[in-house]
């Protein structure tokens, strides 16, 4: 009997210290929901975990991040939002769109929410006021969806005789309404002739380019999307056998051959990001950070496709350009 109560006393501080260290080892999980591919978008996910890191949360150290992607199938959206509200994660980030923050926020009001969008937070429902939110979602606007007319009048600057520009437009995006309003408003503004093409796959971006065979635009503008920035090979691509002088959002299509970008920059608001992330995982509240106004507008101009095309870029542009020689 004596034995039999030592060797149980063994056992016992022999677990002990083992559930100890396994209680130290226990990490906060962040979820990561995004309506894009992994594979496109490594580089911005590298960006929000240095911001993260900087906020004192090294990712497979002291936190683990647990991604969700819906690969462009914006419909998958609300089911990998309510697996990640299942796994009871610590926080949720939203990128790639309105369409991952309204996911998450349609299913959890007590889980912190970052979200990571271009569209109007207050008009999309977001958050109702930005100085402080006041439930459990903040984030970081990207401030995208209002530069319609500034990208316009910047194509129309590129490309002066422009007669007819066509717009590319991903339909399955939530915002899409919101976008093609915007950019009707702001060529009927300019008296600038547009025509709106839809995509939503990889074969419908097949097919808008061959229509422009047949519809002849002098310009294409790509509307702010996770799945064009995910086919931005493609659409650069493209663009490049039509000979088609192309304005993108992201500096990243104009890295990868297209012609001219304006927008904010991707990599800073996600970074941006992982520091809330940080700060709501060391105790802040959500409803006390402020929804932050990305103001990082990057224009990039790539002057090898620019002589590819014949066009010759004016020096009002160049001079507040990021030149790709």
């Amino acid at each position: 009997m004596y034995r039999r109560q030592l060797l149980t006393l063994a056992a016992a501080a022999a677990i002990c210290p083992f559930a100890a260290r396994t209680q130290q080892v226990q990490r906060p999980v962040i979820g990561f929901l995004h309506s894009g591919s992994p594979g496109p978008f490594a580089n911005l996910v590298a960006a929000f975990r240095d911001g993260l890191q900087e906020a004192g949360y090294v990712a497979g150290q002291n936190v683990q991040v647990d991604f969700r992607w819906a690969e462009g199938q914006y419909d998958l959206l609300p089911e990998l939002a309510a697996e990640l509200v299942r796994r009871q994660v610590a926080l949720i980030v939203a990128g790639g769109g309105a369409g991952p923050a309204l996911a998450v926020k349609s299913v959890t009001r007590t889980i912190p929410v970052i979200f990571i969008s271009g569209g109007d937070p207050l008009g999309l429902g977001l958050v109702p006021r930005l100085d402080r939110p006041g439930g459990n979602v903040t984030g970081v606007n990207l401030v995208t969806a209002a530069l319609s007319a500034n990208r316009l009048g910047l194509l129309r600057e590129l490309v002066p005789g422009a007669t007819l520009i066509a717009v590319l437009l991903n339909t399955s995006n939530p915002t899409a309404a919101t976008q093609l309003t915007e950019f009707q408003e702001a060529a009927r503004a300019i008296g600038q002739p547009i025509h709106i093409v839809k995509a939503t796959t990889e074969r419908e971006l097949d097919a808008a380019f061959a229509s422009f065979s047949e519809l002849r635009p002098d310009a294409l503008l790509v509307s702010p999307d996770a799945f064009f920035y995910s086919r931005r090979n493609q659409i650069v691509r493209l663009a490049g056998r039509q000979g088609l002088p192309t304005l993108y959002e992201q500096r990243e299509f104009t890295l990868a051959g297209g012609l001219m970008s304006y927008g904010t920059s991707l990599a800073h608001g996600y970074r941006q990001a992982g520091g809330y992330a940080g700060q709501i995982l060391g105790g802040a509240a959500p409803a006390e950070l402020p929804v932050i106004q990305s103001a990082k507008f990057e224009l990039v101009i790539n002057l090898r496709t620019a002589r590819a095309l014949g066009l010759t870029v004016p020096q009002s542009l160049l001079s507040n350009a990021e030149v790709i020689e």
